[in-house]
């Protein structure tokens, strides 16, 4: 049997095992990971030449706003190092705003060695002081366990002291911890309610989760369209997540008019942004060709940009093109590679493919070995026949 033949039988069985590939959302209430710093702009810390003298006599919010232009670069050369002297002697003095952002520093290693629980610390004086930004870090440190031992129901304490302040990204971060039951009783509706807070003022997170609870009817009655409607207010913010999301829904026409190309537009800014879902839908859509022409070398390389980053369905896709011949030169061990990386993740597909390989590769090596078996006895049979006429002669 020829290598050829056997290839275009694991093609066969390849192709009646595998089913067509789904769009899936994400589906993950997400919260704000960000350190909190105090929003100025260069607009609202004065020149810093004019604060000079204010610094010298050592007022504490110009030593702040000191290390705000040293920290950025504002109106002097950027000068780290130098702004985390300012922003230390002005928390020495109690200032919540350098508290809060001399620990920023101490979290991110800007102007300092890095030091997780030294930035504890100080986010710890500055939210007893009633800081909300500091609330916010604090409970970030205590959710991921950085520079504290973590603490959900600690979190959500920081977190709800910081919302309570109208913070927008604690109110987030609180709707999320109400959302997935962490440091406190699982409840849909609150959560609900602390993502709208959240989302009403702009906050790309709370417009996300807030549109996630209108797709899944949950703390809210469903309503698809209502879902679209915040998707798109954080998609527009540039959320990955939101415009991976309202790309499914134009795809499906879920709250939307149908769209595939307004589909594949948001896929690719997604996609673009290194999300691994909107990677494998926007390969799908160039495999497909819907909303977009149809184009398997170019499917092939966003199948890989998330097969890459472990996304299992698209492990089982690249295997397919390699085992097809879809987009890329047909390699059958390539294609192994893949399928078994999204068989070992529990894709039911590629464990179907691998599973019928398997018993083919079997079938064909016992029929091999049968056929030597055959091939050696005919041998065997017309070399005795051979020693019979010598033996005659």
């Amino acid at each position: 049997m020829s290598s050829r033949i056997i290839r275009r039988v694991f093609v066969f069985f390849a192709v009646v095992c595998l089913t067509v590939a789904a769009f899936a959302e994400d589906e993950i209430a997400a919260e704000g990971s960000v350190v909190f710093v105090q929003s100025d702009t260069q607009e609202n810390v004065t020149d810093f030449e004019s604060i000079r003298e204010a610094v010298e006599q050592g007022i504490a919010e110009a030593q702040y706003d000191c290390g705000k232009c040293l920290l950025y670069g504002w109106g002097v050369e950027k000068d780290e190092a130098e702004a985390v002297k300012w922003f230390r002697k002005a928390a020495e003095q109690g200032l919540p705003q350098a508290l809060n952002e001399l620990g920023a520093c101490y979290f991110d290693g800007k102007g300092v060695t890095q030091d997780e629980a030294e930035a504890v610390k100080w986010f710890r004086k500055a939210a007893e002081q009633g800081d909300a930004g500091a609330q916010l870090n604090l409970g970030l440190c205590y959710r991921q366990g950085r520079g504290v031992e973590k603490n959900d129901a600690e979190a959500v304490k920081w977190y709800r002291k910081a919302a309570e302040q109208g913070l927008a990204q604690a109110q987030t971060n609180l709707g999320n911890c109400y959302f997935n039951g962490k440091g406190v009783t699982w409840d849909d509706a609150e959560a609900v309610k602390w993502f709208r807070k959240a989302a009403d003022q702009g906050d790309v997170w709370g417009q996300y989760n807030l549109g996630l609870s209108y797709r899944q009817g949950r703390g809210v009655e469903k309503d698809n369209a209502e879902a679209v409607s915040w998707y798109r207010k954080a998609a527009e913010q540039g959320l990955a997540q939101a415009q991976h999301n309202l790309g499914v829904s134009y795809y499906e026409g879920d709250g939307v008019e149908k769209d595939d190309a307004e589909a594949v537009k948001w896929f690719r800014k997604a996609a673009e942004q290194g999300v691994a879902r909107a990677q494998y839908n926007l390969g799908l859509s160039y495999y497909e060709g819907e909303g977009v022409a149809k184009d398997e070398a170019e499917a092939v390389e966003w199948f890989r940009k998330a097969a890459e980053q472990g996304l299992a369905s698209a492990q089982n896709k690249l295997g397919v093109c390699y085992l097809l011949g879809n987009g890329v030169k047909r390699n059958i061990v390539e294609s192994f590679k893949w399928f078994r990386r999204a068989a070992a993740q529990g894709n039911s597909d590629a464990q179907r493919v691998l599973a019928w390989m398997k018993k083919l590769l079997v079938s064909i090596t016992g029929f091999i070995v049968l056929l030597l078996f055959f091939v050696v006895l005919i041998i065997r049979s017309k070399k005795r026949k051979k020693d019979k006429l010598k033996k005659a002669n």
